[in-house]
């Protein structure tokens, strides 16, 4: 069982990690991140596999937290204060009450993941996505249509991020990921693995709705307005989301939801 603890002082020393979150948020953390809300602490404490070093919650939502704090490691400290004590220590109004730090386990490379996939797989690429909300995005679509991993070129933004593991709704923290060293080719090691890669791109000729399922499919994605490389869409299957004349754009966070549910269950049955 967990070792509640109940704190008064927002200056209390252990509540350290918690302490002016956002500012935090742009500085790093040394291998930690901070987990938000209650759905998210349950995926992390049940599914994840990164550790959970300490809690903090609200006084008033520990009873309703019972179920989900019994299965942290003995001695991981949950410590429990009033609302304005916890507001004060994380720096804004915390209405959600529900924080947690957590410790990254070791990375893995593209390659042991993808190796590990069997057949039928389905997987999500990311490319040049910066923004936290896209890639939290593109990850709660990941494991809402039975992605098996997601893999992240060197110039995407931290999917640990507490924005992004928020707006995922915890996904980010069991959705395995790689992420790619800086020049890595995301192409060669799909390819290597035995996947096929399908670019989403706006400039494809060949709609999504006509695209077939491969065996191992990696659905590739790149930030909006550039898009993806050119050398990587030569190298890829590419396909479009046919739009309202006069508009061709879409969030691309919508669209991988757009083409994720396709080739999970449209092409799927081809």
């Amino acid at each position: 069982m967990p070792r509640i603890i109940t704190v008064d002082d927002p200056l209390d020393p252990r509540l350290a990690a918690y302490r002016n979150v956002r500012e935090r948020d742009l500085v790093g953390r040394q291998g930690r991140f901070i987990a938000e809300g209650e759905v998210v602490l349950r995926g992390l404490i049940a599914r994840a596999a990164h550790r959970t070093e300490s809690v903090l919650v609200a006084a008033k939502r520990l009873a309703g937290l019972a179920d989900a704090l019994a299965g942290l490691p003995e001695g991981v400290p949950v410590y429990v204060a009033g609302q304005a004590a916890m507001d004060a220590v994380v720096g804004f109004p915390i209405h959600r009450g529900v924080l947690a730090v957590g410790v990254r386990a070791p990375p893995r490379s593209a390659d042991e993941i993808l190796a590990g996939l069997g057949d039928g797989a389905l997987v999500l690429v990311l490319m040049g996505l910066s923004n936290h909300d896209n890639v939290g995005g593109a990850f709660r679509n990941a494991a809402a249509f039975g992605a098996g991993a997601v893999i992240l070129d060197a110039g995407c933004c931290d999917p640990l991020y507490r924005k992004a593991i928020r707006v995922s709704v915890g996904a980010s923290l069991t959705t395995p990921f790689a992420v790619l060293a800086a020049g890595e080719d995301p192409v060669d090691g799909l390819t290597r693995a035995g996947f096929t890669p399908i670019a989403l791109s706006p400039a494809a000729a060949a709609p999504l709705s006509q695209a077939t399922r491969p065996a191992r499919t990696a659905l590739l994605l790149g930030t909006e307005g550039p898009g993806l490389p050119a050398d990587v869409l030569a190298r890829c299957e590419t396909v479009s989301i046919p739009m309202a004349e006069g508009f061709d754009s879409l969030n691309v966070a919508a669209a991988g939801a757009v083409a994720l549910h396709h080739f999970r269950f449209v092409a799927a049955g081809r």
